[in-house]
């Protein structure tokens, strides 16, 4: 190559780290706090990289810092390096030792509290040497997780339909409707989904697939759009409460039912008619990640963990 860095001002990744860090915060403090350096370290880390590369890299004014219009353009590089190296130290340590060090592992709420017994079960007594650390959050924080290397593997209903994120689909399951005591729905094993037409339907939150999923199924079974949906409870324990305090009815899944519905005499289960409205509950990983194969490897054993559940546990390959 004609032109470029010199050989005697290669970047560092300790300068490339700071640099992705004040372009993610754009605040000194901020970025100096997320990635445990301190504040002057930082700022001499970038600009030692501004004098490697020959480019200012950020407009930095009293109150803020900026990025320039050089700065944008290297702070995707930077980001894209840092990845990369992320995923070479991965594949050593996989190529290493398979299932040692730490998995992070994202879960979505309406599957962390009903499936995580298994999944902890599986960790401690077939891979002792796996550190997992558990995060659960909302669909769409997952996978920004995922995209950004915070999560490795993440446990959520799919389809997703992102691109660059490979699915293990692990089961299907039914939903069932929920109904205070004395509903005429209640207790019954044939109901239509024509029926959630008209029903007063308690649901979760904004931002929770289970919500989205439970509309569709709505909508599929010819709910209009100025039918009311009640939106107040942020997790299924909340909408339990309210269901068992007759303002409404409400979709669950079925893995959710014992913990949510058992110790309550004021619930009652109904069942859906054949076809009965599922979702499918997946593995999802980066595509080409690192640990593909160990994280193949553990569908195959999650899913036989899963056999005592309420499912449908799909063969491997869905």
């Amino acid at each position: 190559m004609a032109h470029g860095v010199s050989r005697g001002k290669q970047p560092s990744l300790a300068q490339l780290r700071a640099f992705a860090a004040v372009a993610e915060h754009l605040h000194f403090r901020d970025a100096a706090a997320a990635i445990g350096m301190s504040q002057p370290a930082l700022s001499g880390a970038v600009s030692a990289l501004e004098e490697a590369l020959g480019v200012r890299l950020l407009e930095r004014t009293t109150r803020k810092v900026l990025l320039s219009p050089s700065g944008e353009r290297l702070a995707v590089r930077a980001k894209a390096v840092l990845a990369a190296v992320g995923e070479l130290l991965e594949e050593a340590e996989a190529v290493r030792a398979p299932f040692t060090g730490v998995l992070r592992l994202g879960v979505i709420p309406t599957v962390a509290p009903y499936l995580l017994p298994a999944v902890l079960r599986l960790v401690r007594e077939r891979y002792p040497a796996l550190d997992l650390q558990v995060h659960e959050e909302q669909t769409s924080s997952l996978l920004d997780g995922l995209g950004a290397g915070r999560l490795d593997l993440l446990l959520l209903a799919v389809p997703l339909g992102v691109a660059g994120v490979n699915e293990i689909p692990l089961f299907d399951e039914d939903f069932v409707l929920v109904t205070p005591h004395e509903h005429w729905l209640g207790g019954r094993a044939d109901i239509p989904r024509e029926a959630l037409r008209e029903l007063p339907l308690l649901l979760l939150d904004e931002g929770h697939c289970l919500r989205d999923q439970a509309l569709d199924i709505c909508r599929e079974a010819g709910r209009v759009e100025s039918a009311p949906v009640t939106t107040t409870a942020a997790g299924l324990s909340t909408l339990v409460q309210l269901v068992a305090g007759g303002l409404g009815v409400t979709l669950l899944p079925r893995t959710a039912l014992q913990v949510e519905t058992g110790r309550n005499d004021r619930l009652v289960t109904g069942y859906f008619a054949d076809p009965a409205p599922t979702r499918t509950i997946a593995l999802a990983m980066r595509s080409g990640a690192a640990r593909q194969g160990e994280f193949e490897e553990f569908a195959v054993a999650l899913r036989e963990a899963l056999a005592d559940l309420p499912v449908r546990v799909l063969p491997d390959g869905g």
